[in-house]
């Protein structure tokens, strides 16, 4: 299994809400893709940013859907409600 996990920067002021539904948004059009799994919103207890993770059955399937034109679509559509760009980091499972 491929495990993408995103830091999100700081939403912007006034845009959680919509930062949220974009999010359910995105979540719809990623399932369809094949070898999705799931994609999770994590809300940090203590304060801060959003983070999501994001699991694929392999790198190949994540990276046919994270090049397609849905994936950019979502990246036009969420740009305005985040201050910067979120940062990835990409792991495959071992154990478990």
């Amino acid at each position: 299994m491929f495990v993408n996990i995103i830091h999100f920067p700081p939403v912007r002021e006034g845009k959680d809400a919509e930062f949220r539904e974009w999010f359910e948004w995105s979540n719809e059009v990623y399932s369809g893709w094949p070898g999705f799994i799931s994609r999770k919103l994590l809300q940090p207890r203590d304060g801060g940013n959003y983070a999501a993770l994001v699991q694929h059955e392999s790198y190949e399937t994540f990276m046919a859907m994270h090049t397609s034109d849905d994936q950019a679509s979502a990246k036009i559509r969420v740009h305005d409600l985040l201050e910067g760009s979120p940062k990835p980091e990409f792991y495959e499972a071992v154990l478990g």
